[in-house]
């Protein structure tokens, strides 16, 4: 099932199922125990981010090709660091450059991203997929100069802003991608190809990555895991190629659709 998060026509956030002809019935009940089809069409209003998450739990240079490129040795274990739900963004709303706390330097980051359905605690790699709703895309926009010259250090400041966390368009079902790690991704800014890889260039897979997330730690329902991005970020371009105002950032994931952002200024 593709599902939708979406305002109708009296401004009420409901869930739908996205048909293939692009339409849209409304769902009924909790999308994380079993929501049925009602057989009503949808009046979509708005697009809305497909979950809202209660935790962004995000994985660093976690593609062999992007840890190359970043000039970084692969890791040992997995590399964790986290976004606020302040950074969730809708399909279709704007990506803003900070303004306030201003920066130079953002980036996009094609993602694979994965919801957590069901509560889970240590959990073994062999089992994990079984505690994961679906999946979605996701553009992990990092603002350079605060990840890694102005950050102490830490990641967090530069991946922290609002509207850095797009998601969308909908919601895929594990039935439908029986197998994470075998989806093709890609980024095109304004019009450009920049990302074309696969999400079979994991260094870490997504049973191995919930496997360490859940350890020793509760992971919620709606739980959203950021995966990592492949190689082809604009930090690595030459010269390197920040996102500016006007600019329009599209991220396809097979099976799931193109999730886009416009790029303005923060007011």
């Amino acid at each position: 099932m593709k599902i939708v998060r979406y305002l109708d026509e009296n401004g009420v956030t409901q869930y739908g199922q996205l048909n293939s002809d692009g339409s849209v019935e409304r769902l009924e009940g909790d999308i994380y125990s079993r929501p049925t089809a009602t057989g009503e069409p949808a009046t979509v209003q708005k697009l809305l981010a497909p979950v809202e998450p209660k935790a962004i739990l995000c994985i660093g240079l976690n593609y062999k090709q992007h840890a190359a490129e970043s000039g970084a040795k692969a890791p040992e274990i997995p590399i964790l660091f986290v976004k606020g739900i302040n950074t969730l963004q809708n399909p279709g709303d704007p990506i803003q450059i900070p303004t306030a706390l201003p920066s130079d330097e953002v980036d996009y980051e094609c993602e694979l991203a994965v919801v957590i359905g069901k509560a889970c605690k240590n959990v073994k790699r062999e089992n994990a997929l079984d505690y994961v709703l679906g999946y979605t895309c996701a553009n992990d926009v990092s603002a350079r100069d605060w990840q890694i010259k102005k950050g102490g250090g830490q990641w967090s400041r530069g991946k922290f802003f609002d509207t850095f966390c797009p998601l969308g368009p909908c919601l895929v079902t594990t039935d439908e991608i029986p197998n994470p790690n075998a989806l093709a991704i890609k980024t095109v800014l304004s019009g450009e190809t920049v990302q074309d890889w696969n999400t079979n260039d994991m260094i870490f897979d997504v049973p191995t990555l919930i496997e360490f997330l859940s350890g020793s730690t509760t992971l919620p329902p709606g739980t959203v895991i950021l995966t990592g991005t492949p190689h082809g970020v604009g930090m690595a371009a030459k010269p390197p190629r920040w996102l500016k105002p006007g600019d329009s950032v599209t991220i396809e994931i097979e099976g799931i659709g193109q999730l886009t952002n416009p790029v303005e200024l923060e007011a």
